[in-house]
């Protein structure tokens, strides 16, 4: 199942995309407004949407937020050159990744298929590994039904989030690039100027509050990475 959906008022770059994207092995469909678009979201058998910011009616992260009501279905936010705003919010509220316009089609599928990848390796982990919890101090991350709970508690994590704080916690005590960052959890390589794995970082920071003694549970190593760091007792 290789269904796209473009949410996009610009019929041109529409166009564009189908006919491009149908030489990549998917199929495309595109409509022209929030409103209907997050209806479409919803209601159709996608693997993915390719969401504008802006949009005539309900603007783009209105109708992310409506998609993320319900579903985990992958978005990937189109946003202005420069305009970083939008693409922290877009990934706060639970966008997957982000591309500035203009941008190459090239690019585009490269995205998409970083997430296609990420998604169906998912999906074929063996049973056996996916019963394995991961506890590290008062977090425990359950891959068997993508579940964290924080002191017993659960916490709504997106799919990247999870997956990001899966690697965090598998290495937790260790610096981790954040080209190896982006490359598992996003499924890509660290580009030029990207800060979409820092902002996701930040959205887990925030979801899991800092450890006892109000230190933080996820260090920034300068110019390295990040560290998921080890509770007093290192448990």
């Amino acid at each position: 199942m290789n269904r796209i959906l473009v949410i996009d008022d610009d019929t041109e770059l529409c166009e564009l995309l189908a006919d491009y994207l149908s030489g990549e092995g998917f199929a495309v469909e595109a409509v022209h407004t929030g409103d209907a678009g997050a209806v479409q979201a919803l209601a159709g058998d996608y693997m993915l949407v390719v969401l504008d910011v802006m949009l005539p009616g309900l603007n783009g992260f209105d109708v992310l937020r409506r998609i993320r009501e319900t579903s985990k279905l992958p978005v990937i936010m189109l946003t202005a050159r420069g305009d970083d705003i939008d693409r922290i919010v877009g990934l706060e509220l639970g966008a997957d990744d982000y591309l500035p316009k203009p941008f190459n089609p090239r690019e585009l599928v490269a995205r998409i298929r970083a997430i296609q990848r990420r998604t169906e390796a998912v999906a074929s982990e063996p049973l056996v590994a996916l019963g394995v919890e991961l506890s590290v101090g008062d977090v425990v991350l359950s891959p068997r039904n993508r579940s964290v709970k924080r002191d017993g508690v659960p916490v709504e994590l997106t799919s990247v989030e999870f997956t990001l704080l899966e690697v965090l916690l598998r290495q937790a005590g260790q610096v981790i690039s954040r080209d190896e960052l982006v490359e598992k959890a996003l499924g890509r390589r660290l580009s030029a100027y990207d800060r979409s794995i820092d902002v996701h970082v930040s959205a887990l920071r925030k979801k899991l509050g800092h450890l006892a003694g109000e230190s933080e549970r996820i260090k920034t190593i300068r110019g390295i990475g990040y560290l998921y760091a080890m509770p007093a007792g290192g448990s």
